[in-house]
């Protein structure tokens, strides 16, 4: 039975985790996600992702009840390169996403969460990174994209799980909602990215992902190179006709 559910309409795709009742992630599960975020490069139909989870939480991590078997010779770099490629799937995109954190995000969920492009937390969101209370190491580089050097290590040490507040309160999160606020703000904040040009997401997109661990003058120059892409696109001429006409936009992502 399928662990992630799709929906796609006005070219924004919900990704649901669904695997009750803490949505944990095991290899099947994996799998889905890689394969669910692999098909957007190739989806004209989706400018936009949002990934959440069903029911209170987010993801608690890892599925430590099933475990695979890793006595095997090679299992177990096999299942950590899959692990490692879940997150990537989502950073290499080349469509953005929005995390919408609708209860704990742990271990594994952080990891998710910080591959996101941006994020929106519920007030019954808690992030952390406990797998030392159950003799494992978490996601510290992942957690680092996002959080503070302290912070990252506070969790890694103690299990100490930050809630949503403490994250809006640091600048990590772009808003800490009622649960019932959570979905339609962020629906419309998908909505707000999918009507501009999708050759202009994908490249904005390409440029923050390139340029996060270069220096800034061989990032800038990154960015005017995908600039003057952007520039000679008939998106850009589309851009400049509505405005100079007065009338919406059809972009064509071209």
């Amino acid at each position: 039975m399928s662990q992630v559910r799709l929906d796609v309409s006005d070219y924004v795709a919900v990704v649901t985790i669904d695997n009750p009742p803490v949505n944990a992630q095991n290899m099947d599960l994996v799998d889905e996600l890689i394969a669910t975020f692999d098909s957007f490069n190739d989806r004209d139909d989706v400018r936009v992702a949002v990934l959440t989870g069903a029911g209170k939480c987010f993801s608690a991590g890892a599925d430590l009840r099933n475990r695979p078997d890793l006595s095997a010779p090679g299992a177990r770099w096999a299942r950590n390169r899959k692990v490692r490629e879940v997150s990537y799937c989502i950073i290499d995109n080349a469509k953005p996403t929005i995390a919408a954190v609708n209860g704990p995000a742990l271990g594994a969920g952080l990891g998710l969460v910080a591959s996101c492009d941006i994020i929106v937390a519920s007030e019954n969101a808690v992030f952390g990174l406990p797998e030392v209370d159950v003799g494992l190491m978490g996601g510290g580089k992942h957690a680092e994209r996002i959080l503070p050097h302290s912070l990252v290590r506070r969790m890694m040490l103690t299990g100490y799980r930050a809630p949503a507040e403490e994250l809006y309160r640091r600048g990590v999160i772009e808003a800490c909602l009622p649960p019932e606020e959570l979905m339609p703000w962020v629906m419309d904040m998908a909505r707000n990215i999918a009507a501009k040009s999708p050759l202009a997401t994908r490249l904005a997109k390409d440029s923050m992902r390139t340029i996060e661990n270069m220096t800034l003058r061989d990032g800038y120059v990154y960015e005017q190179g995908n600039t003057a892409k952007l520039a000679t696109s008939q998106d850009a001429a589309e851009a400049v006709a509505a405005f100079v006409e007065k009338r919406p936009p059809v972009f064509l992502g071209r």
